[in-house]
This record gives structure tokens, C-alpha cells and sequence, in this order.
């Protein structure tokens, strides 16, 4: 009697302890994982990730010259920590104080259907609604 509870305890942590490392060996679901890396493809073609973000479809300089011919300049910059935390493919930085784009220069700036401009600190960055990715960092813009 003893030696069939003994076996049954034995054969429960057993079971117990593969469940539990289960899934930490599992693969991540389809388009989870590493960003950046590539899906291969049963064809051998590969994809990238399905939020694939855009540019900014306008250069710094352009940029510059729009903040300045509509007189928004002065801005001051982030500091360097959260600066830095401001790239291409990562999500906006929480509580990171950012300003609406001024209209007169919004209407000249590019428009992207599910994105929008943003001013953080003197950089103009654009940035995915739905998940708050960034899609661009234009740095300096408001100097």
C-alpha cells in the first residue's frame, strides 16, 4: 500500500515537472518573437514581421526648414536617457512628454494613413496609433 502511494507521488511529480517546463521550450506563436528577425516561409521565401513600418517620406532638413518658415523653433531637447530610447521600430517611451504636431505645420508635413506626428522634446517622430511603434525619428528638428 505504501509503495503504490510512493509510485503514484513519484509518477505526479513527474508529470508535474514536465507540464511546467513545457512551456518554456514551446516556439512562439506565429509572429511573436525576436523583432526584426525573419519568418521562413514553407517556399523558402521570407517575410518580415506583419506590422511593417513606414518612413517618413521627408528628410531632417526639409523638416527643419518647414519648423522654421512656420517660426516653431526653441523646443528643447530630451535628455540623453530618454533620447536615446527614441528609435526607429521601438514603442514610445511611457510618460515620455510629448506635443501635438502645430496644425500649420502638420498640414505640410506628410500625411500616413494609421500614423501621426508627434513632437518629443526638438525631435518630430512618427509614430504608429494602434501600437504606439515608432516608425520615424527626425532629431533635431525643433532646435
Amino acid at each position: 500500500m505504501i509503495r503504490t502511494h510512493l509510485l503514484r507521488l513519484f509518477l505526479a511529480l513527474f508529470v508535474a515537472t514536465q507540464l511546467a517546463g513545457a512551456p518554456a521550450m514551446a516556439a512562439p506563436p506565429e509572429g511573436k518573437g525576436k523583432p526584426g528577425k525573419t519568418q521562413k516561409h514553407d517556399k523558402g521565401e521570407s517575410t518580415s514581421d506583419s506590422s511593417v513600418l513606414i518612413t517618413a517620406a521627408i528628410t531632417i532638413e526639409q523638416a527643419r526648414r518647414l519648423a522654421i518658415s512656420n517660426n516653431y523653433t526653441g523646443y528643447g531637447a530630451l535628455p540623453p536617457g530618454i533620447r536615446k530610447n527614441l528609435g526607429r521600430g521601438k514603442p514610445l517611451p511611457p510618460g515620455i512628454a510629448k506635443k501635438a504636431v502645430p496644425t500649420p505645420l502638420l498640414a505640410q508635413l506628410p500625411h500616413h494613413p494609421g500614423y501621426e506626428w508627434q513632437v518629443c522634446g526638438s525631435d518630430l517622430v512618427l509614430v504608429a496609433v494602434a501600437t504606439a511603434i515608432i516608425a520615424d525619428v527626425l532629431t533635431g528638428v525643433f532646435d
